[in-house]
C-alpha cells in the first residue's frame, strides 16, 4: 500500500514539473510518426502512378483488361484477409484511434502499421476512392503507440503519445501542423489539455517538417484571393445552410451505406470486397476522373474550367462510388475524399452565383475553397480544424472572414438537425458490446486532465457533492495557473483543469461517464 501511495505522489510531483519531457516526447513522435506517414505517402504515390500506367496499358485489350480484373479479385480476397488478421485496419482509421485514446481498443501497434500499409496501398493501386489523411492519423497514432512501448513509457503518457501522433499524421499528410494539433484538441479529446497541446504541437511541427524535407513546401492549394463583398454575404448564408445540409445527408448515406453491405449477409465477404476491386476496375475503365483520393478532379475544376453539368455528374459520382468504397471496409481515409466534395460543391455554387449575379471570375476559387471548409466542418463537426486546414492547405489567410462565415453556418445547421458527426458515430459503430476492462491491463492509474466548460453542470458545485466514482480521484485542480489541492469543500469554477486519476482497468467506462458529467 505505501508503495503504491509513493507511486501515486510521485506522478502528482512529476505531473507539476513535466513541461520539458513533454517537449522531449513530442520531438520523439513527431519525427517517428512523420517519417512512418511519409513513407506511406510515397507508397500511395507509387500506387496511384502504377493504376494509371496499368489503365493506359490495358486500354483497348479486352485480354489484358481480362487479367487486370482477375488481378483486382485477387487484391481484394488479400485486402479482406488482411482485415480479418487484424480488424482494426478496415475503413479510415480516425474511429479506431479515438476508440483507443478513450480506451475501447488495445491492437498491437505493428499489426496495424503493417496491415495498413498493404492493405492501404493495395487499395489505391486497385483506384478505390479512398485517401491517405485518415490511415496518416492511425500510422501516426501507432508510431507514437510504439515508441512508448518501446521506451516503457506509463499509460498516461501512451495515450498522450497516441494523440499527438494522430495529429502529427494529419500535419505530415497534409503539410498542417496548426490543424493537427486543433484536430486533436478539437475532434479526438473536445478539450483544451495543456499537456497534450505542449507534446502536440512539437509533434505535428516535428512531423511537418519531416514531411516538407521529402515533399517541398508548396500548398496544395494555390489561388490569388479578392476581398469578398459585403453586399454579397447573403450569398455566403445560403451557401452554409446548403453545405450544412450536404453534410447531414452524407454522414446519413454513409452510414446508410455501411448498414446495407452488411446486410448482404448471403454473400461471404470474401467474396464481397473483391467485387468492390471489380467494381473499382469497370469504373477505371469508363471513369478514370473519379479514382483514388480526387487529386485529378481538383486538377478538373482549376484548370479546365468544367460546365456545371461536367461538375455535377463528377460530384455524384464521385460521392455514390467513394460510398460503396467506404462501406466495403477497405483500408483507406474519407478525410480527402470528402473535402473534394466540398470543393465541387463550392465549384458548382460558385459558378451559378456567378452567372446570376454579374460576379468576376476571381471569386470562382474563393467557392471552391470556401466550399472545403464548410463540408468539413458539417461533416466532421470541428469548424476550426476546418478553418485552419484550410488555411494550411492554400497558404493564405486573407480570406478568413468568408471561410468563417460559411464553416460556422453550416456547423451550426448539421447541429440543428441533430445527426452525429461522422467519426463519431463510427466509433459507436465499431464498438463491440464486450467487457471494456479487457481493452487495458489492470494495475496502472490513467492521469487525465479535463477542463470545465462554460455551463457545465459541475461549475460552482462543491468537490464533495459530486460523485466522481469509486474508481476516480480528483488530484488537483489548475486555476489561473496555480495549483488547487482539491478538499471536500472547494468550489470548482468554470475553466478549472481538473487532473484525474483512473484505474486503468476501468478507464473507457469511467472516462465516457466524466466526460458527460463534466460537459465535455
Amino acid at each position: 500500500m505505501r508503495e503504491k501511495e509513493k507511486t501515486t505522489f510521485r506522478k502528482i510531483e512529476y505531473h507539476k514539473k513535466e513541461s520539458f519531457y513533454l517537449i522531449i516526447r513530442g520531438l520523439e513522435v513527431g519525427l517517428i510518426s512523420g517519417l512512418v506517414c511519409v513513407f506511406y505517402r510515397y507508397m500511395l504515390s507509387f500506387a496511384e502512378s502504377g493504376l494509371m500506367n496499368v489503365l493506359a496499358f490495358i486500354k483497348g485489350s479486352p485480354l489484358k483488361i481480362a487479367l487486370w480484373f482477375v488481378l483486382l479479385a485477387v487484391i481484394g480476397v488479400c485486402v479482406y484477409f488482411i482485415n480479418k488478421w487484424e480488424p482494426m485496419v478496415a475503413g479510415s482509421g480516425i474511429p479506431q484511434i479515438n476508440g483507443e485514446i478513450k480506451g475501447y481498443f488495445n491492437p498491437p501497434w505493428w499489426k496495424v502499421i503493417l496491415g495498413k500499409f498493404v492493405g492501404g496501398t493495395a487499395s489505391v493501386f486497385s483506384g478505390l476512392s479512398l485517401g491517405r489523411e485518415g490511415p496518416s492519423v492511425q500510422l501516426g497514432g501507432m508510431a507514437a503507440k510504439g515508441v512508448a512501448k518501446i521506451t516503457k513509457a506509463d499509460k498516461t503518457t501512451e495515450l498522450r503519445m497516441i494523440s499527438c501522433g494522430a495529429g502529427a499524421g494529419m500535419a505530415a499528410a497534409f503539410n498542417a501542423p496548426l490543424a493537427g494539433i486543433m484536430f486533436v484538441l478539437e475532434e479526438l479529446h473536445h478539450t483544451f489539455d495543456k499537456s497534450i497541446l505542449c507534446m502536440g504541437i512539437v509533434a505535428t511541427i516535428t512531423a511537418d517538417f519531416t514531411s516538407k524535407l521529402f515533399f517541398g513546401q508548396s500548398t496544395t492549394f494555390n489561388y490569388d484571393t479578392v476581398n469578398f463583398p459585403l453586399r454579397y454575404y447573403w450569398l455566403l448564408l445560403i451557401f452554409g445552410v446548403i453545405l450544412g445540409l450536404s453534410g447531414v445527408l452524407y454522414n446519413i448515406i454513409m452510414v446508410k451505406a455501411q448498414d446495407i453491405y452488411k446486410s448482404i449477409t448471403r454473400i461471404p465477404n470474401y467474396i464481397k470486397i473483391p467485387c468492390v476491386f471489380l467494381i473499382s476496375g469497370a469504373v477505371g475503365l469508363v471513369f478514370p476522373q473519379i479514382l483514388c483520393s480526387g487529386h485529378s478532379m481538383v486538377k478538373i475544376i482549376l484548370e479546365e474550367n468544367p460546365t456545371v453539368l461536367y461538375m455535377f455528374i463528377l460530384l455524384a459520382a464521385k460521392f455514390v462510388f467513394g460510398a460503396l468504397c467506404f462501406a466495403s471496409g477497405a483500408p483507406g481515409g474519407t478525410l480527402y475524399p470528402l473535402c473534394i466534395l466540398g470543393t465541387y460543391i463550392g465549384a458548382i455554387f460558385g459558378a451559378v452565383s456567378i452567372k446570376l449575379f454579374n460576379l468576376g471570375p476571381e471569386f470562382y476559387e474563393e467557392f471552391v475553397v470556401i466550399g472545403m471548409a464548410g463540408l468539413f466542418a458539417s461533416i466532421v463537426r470541428s469548424p476550426i480544424t476546418g478553418i485552419v486546414l484550410v488555411y494550411e492547405l492554400t497558404g493564405n489567410m486573407n480570406n478568413i472572414l468568408p471561410l468563417a462565415t460559411v464553416s460556422l453556418i453550416s456547423y451550426a445547421v448539421a447541429n440543428l438537425i441533430g445527426t452525429n458527426p461522422i467519426y463519431e458515430w463510427l466509433l459507436e459503430r465499431i464498438i463491440k458490446p464486450k467487457n471494456n476492462e479487457e481493452a487495458n491491463a489492470p494495475g496502472e492509474k490513467i492521469l487525465k486532465t479535463y477542463v470545465i466548460p462554460v455551463g457545465s453542470p459541475l461549475g460552482h458545485k462543491r468537490v464533495m457533492d459530486i460523485d466522481w466514482g469509486k474508481h476516480c480521484l480528483v488530484v488537483s485542480i489548475e486555476r489561473d495557473g496555480v495549483s488547487v489541492t482539491p478538499k471536500g469543500e472547494t468550489v470548482l469554477k468554470e475553466g478549472d483543469e481538473l487532473v484525474v486519476f483512473i484505474s486503468q482497468r476501468r478507464f473507457s467506462k469511467d472516462n465516457e461517464r466524466l466526460e458527460k458529467m463534466i460537459g465535455v
